[in-house]
């Protein structure tokens, strides 16, 4: 009986070693696995929190080249529009440069034609006028020829005074006055008389110098 007795009691207390193993081993599982489930909630929201800020990273960094590209492409334009600005102000700037060129070419090429056309009137008027004035000197000299003849027939031959051998004589002696005047007489020498030379004025009037330098008129008959 006491063998059945201790017997019992050995599985009793078995039992409760056992039992209370379980109960450790089962909670040291779930402890195990609490802590189990704690990293791994642990790494999950870490790793969930690096993906979230991977995720703000990348977002960022796209952020900042979309920022960048914005600014290259504004950049970009406005280079752009600056280069069109300058090129289209160089075509103005060309356009009125050839536009003034073509402007003062054809300025130049008026004036060249009208002071041609003007050379030419001027020539065709110097001519007019040197012709008219050929016309009028003619008939002027034609006229005074006229006239000069008309006065030689119809004014009588100057009056000679008749003079004395004696004032004669005196009168053409050669002096420095005589000489003078004779070497300014315009009229041919047509004779002699008494050893002076004697002239013949236009119109028909014949004398010689005298000592004084002046004119002595001497009659058709000498």
């Amino acid at each position: 009986m006491k063998k059945i007795l201790l017997l019992c009691l050995s599985l009793m207390l078995s039992y409760g070693a056992m039992a209370q193993e379980t109960s450790a081993g089962e909670k040291r599982a779930k402890t195990e696995k609490a802590k189990k489930e704690k990293v791994a909630k642990e790494k999950k929201a870490k790793a969930k929190k690096e993906a979230e800020v991977a995720k703000e990273k990348e977002e960022a960094a796209a952020k900042k080249e979309a920022a960048k590209a914005k600014v290259a492409k504004e950049k970009t334009t406005a280079k752009a529009k600056v280069a069109d600005k300058k090129a289209k102000e160089t075509k103005e700037t060309a356009d009125k440069i050839k536009a003034d060129k073509e402007k003062s070419e054809k300025a130049k090429a008026a004036a060249k034609a009208k002071a041609a056309k003007a050379k030419e009137n001027s020539a065709t008027a110097t001519g007019t006028a040197k012709a008219a004035a050929g016309k009028a000197k003619a008939a002027g000299n034609k006229a005074e020829a006229k006239a000069k003849t008309t006065a030689t027939k119809a004014e009588p031959k100057a009056k000679v005074k008749k003079k004395t051998p004696a004032e004669i004589k005196e009168d053409v002696k050669e002096t420095p006055a005589s000489k003078a005047a004779e070497k300014k007489v315009a009229d041919k020498a047509t004779g002699m008389y008494n050893g002076k030379k004697v002239y013949t004025g236009p119109r028909g009037g014949r004398y010689y110098i005298n000592k004084n330098g002046n004119k002595t008129y001497i009659s058709d008959d000498k």
